[in-house]
């Protein structure tokens, strides 16, 4: 049950039908728009009639009478909801449709849209979880950064290396909410990495991971969630501020060793 998402290939130029799950189509619009693609993409969702998505270069084309994209924007925003459905990619289609002259940079709105999921109970989640974990990004799942606005790449320096979250906040000089809700764009689309979080444990190495989290061996992954998010709210540090700094650093250690304890099952 690893925190961060699994790197996912590169679009090619034809991508069979796949099964979509919840957040796959976000991170194949992402990626398709990070590899300025260009081609149709065919999303079929249960209860929905099959869409096609006409790409050119990473952008979804849209007619001229679409002011500001909203009409584009909101037709992703209605597939990437469901939960279920299939996608197929027919990439070098250089044939778009008639009045088709605006277009709605795909990079873009995915990451406002990833952002938009971020609320004050997510960005509680994400400190707990994230606490004691050196992350970094990903230069080769990045945005190019003329998609990034000046926050965001202070953002991205800041993480150029493995740094703590604790560490990273000052480096980037923006508010923590908005981090937090950069990371969990980042995080979705496979662009960061935690470091020093074990991968390919053995059974016993789970069954240890289990123990520490104080779950029974054949415990689901509800039970295992429910109980990381118990413990990671009574042992955060920013949830402790009346403790001494000795106090605080010994709760961070103990919350960095349930964090990947959890990432390991």
């Amino acid at each position: 049950m690893s925190p961060s998402a699994p790197p996912e290939p590169a679009p090619g130029p034809g991508l069979p039908g796949a099964r979509l799950g919840r957040g796959d189509l976000a991170r194949l619009l992402y990626r398709l728009g990070r590899t300025e693609a260009t081609g149709v993409l065919s999303v079929t969702r249960p209860g929905l009639r099959p869409e096609a998505l006409v790409l050119r270069r990473g952008a979804l084309v849209t007619t001229e009478r679409d002011v500001g994209c909203r009409h584009a924007a909101a037709r992703l925003a209605r597939l990437a909801a469901g939960d279920d459905g299939s996608a197929s990619f027919d990439g070098g289609t250089s044939a778009y449709p008639p009045g088709a002259s605006r277009q709605l940079p795909l990079v873009a709105w995915v990451k406002q849209h990833l952002e938009a999921q971020v609320d004050q109970g997510r960005a509680a989640e994400l400190l707990a979880e994230l606490a004691g974990v050196r992350i970094a990004v990903r230069a080769d799942h990045l945005p190019a950064l003329a998609h990034l606005d000046e926050a965001e790449r202070r953002m991205v320096a800041a993480m150029a290396q493995p740094r703590r979250l604790d560490q990273v906040w000052p480096l980037a000089r923006t508010p923590r909410f908005r981090l937090l809700s950069f990371i969990h764009f980042l995080r979705a689309v496979g662009a960061l990495s935690l470091v020093g979080v074990a991968a390919g444990v053995s059974a016993e190495g789970r069954l240890d991971a289990r123990r520490l989290l104080g779950v029974d061996a054949d415990a689901d992954d509800e039970a295992v969630k429910r109980a990381y998010r118990r413990a990671a709210r009574a042992l955060h540090p920013d949830l402790n501020p009346e403790l001494p700094a000795e106090e605080r650093r010994l709760l961070e250690a103990r919350l960095a060793d349930l964090t990947a304890a959890y990432a390991e099952l």
